[in-house]
């Protein structure tokens, strides 16, 4: 078949400046150049680091450029703005949007693959005869969003990546099914293998908690340093605070991650820090830990922290919200409600595996059992199955 992906508008693919999303849509490009499967074009925004990216050999994937920055780009996209007004997504994304169908206008292909902006169809069905599908990352389509009826019927196949996402879809028609849930995966051997220890003062009876994500007020960072402060008797409890405000932009601090920092700062030699970290060092961080915390406080579809964690065969504490719970088991994390005892229950936890070994070793062992399912190769594989079935 010949498709073509329409991604985010935001990050380029190659995954050149991280997202899950983009390193996602990677792994399915890399499944298909191995396998030459599909003829598949990708539109994505440019970037500079494009030219050394190895996926851009293939002779079955395609990548058709989209500028979107520079100084003449932001004079088209504010004109954009000004002939167009308001319209579904920022001015900005309908740009990009606007300059690929025009591409898309001259092609024939089979099926069009939008990446979790399903908006994008309100427009493209109007300009190709292509079947139309969504791959949802987020909260994109309920009765919640605008338009959703219409964006709803002009798909003909809805891919999911958690049966919560699925179940958000399904608000709008609970006889739905076109939606499938396709479960993320990630690159095990890049978790399995044994890494160079991350460059770290820690002392040998010292016990650490790693966080790994954005540092934002959703991801529940702020209760997990709360949870800390609880703990503070017991000294050799650290934290390693993995991530930045928005992706791969290091210096982009926002006022929640200072407001993090002055909290953390009576505790400053127990809470580290890292700011952001390339995605290929994370095996090399996440190696030192004893546990993972990952305290979302919102219904997280489906954080591939967790996976990644899992992989390396952490105890998990987390929490019953969005797609996680269809992550884990009982038997590898300890999951959480997010209610008025929130913080209590986290510092509870984490001093519960602190003082119980032999519960972590158990734990230990049930995650590196459970984590095969979610490899990319399985995850690529269901991925275009049910491409192929539309």
């Amino acid at each position: 078949m010949r498709i073509a992906i329409l991604t985010s508008g935001i990050l380029p693919v190659p995954a050149v400046q991280g997202g899950a999303v983009e390193t996602l849509v990677d792994f399915y490009l890399d499944y298909n150049d191995r396998h030459q499967l599909h003829d598949i074009t990708v539109y994505s925004v440019w970037h500079p680091d494009f030219e050394r990216h190895h996926g851009l050999k293939s002779q079955v994937n395609h990548y058709i450029y989209i500028k979107v920055d520079g100084w003449w780009k932001k004079v088209k996209k504010k004109v954009y703005q000004a002939r167009h007004g308001k319209e579904y997504y920022h001015y900005t994304i309908e740009y990009y949007l606007h300059e690929a169908l025009k591409h898309i206008r001259t092609q024939q292909y089979d099926i069009i693959l939008i990446e979790n902006r399903p908006g994008y169809a309100l427009k493209l069905k109007d300009v190709t005869d292509a079947r139309i599908v969504y791959h949802l990352h987020n909260e994109k389509l309920s009765t919640q969003v605008a338009r959703y009826q219409e964006i709803y019927d002009a798909a003909s196949r809805i891919l999911t990546v958690s049966d919560y996402i699925k179940s958000r879809v399904q608000t709008i028609n609970p006889q739905d099914t076109k939606t499938r849930t396709v479960h993320n995966g990630i690159d095990l051997l890049a978790f399995r293998q044994m890494p160079a220890k991350a460059p770290m003062q820690l002392n040998a009876d010292d016990f650490l908690l790693v966080y790994s994500g954005r540092v934002n007020r959703e991801k529940g960072i702020m209760e997990l340093i709360e949870a800390m402060k609880q703990l503070k008797e017991h000294r050799n409890i650290k934290l390693l605070v993995i991530g930045s405000s928005f992706y791969g932009n290091a210096n982009n601090e926002n006022d929640f991650a200072k407001k993090l920092k002055e909290m953390a700062e009576p505790l400053k030699d127990r809470i580290i820090f890292t700011g952001f970290i390339p995605y290929s060092d994370m095996p090399n961080y996440l190696s030192r830990a004893d546990v993972a915390v990952i305290p979302s406080v919102w219904d997280d579809p489906f954080p591939t922290t967790v996976l990644e964690a899992q992989a390396m065969g952490l105890p998990i504490i987390t929490t019953r919200r969005g797609g996680i719970p269809e992550e884990v088991t009982e038997e590898n994390a300890i999951l959480l409600d997010t209610d008025e005892h929130f913080v209590d229950n986290l510092a509870k936890a984490i001093l519960d595996l602190y003082e119980h070994p032999e519960k972590r070793k158990a734990m230990s062992e049930a995650a590196l059992k459970r984590v095969p399912y979610f490899s990319k190769e399985r995850y690529a594989h269901e991925f275009f199955e049910a491409l192929e079935r539309v």
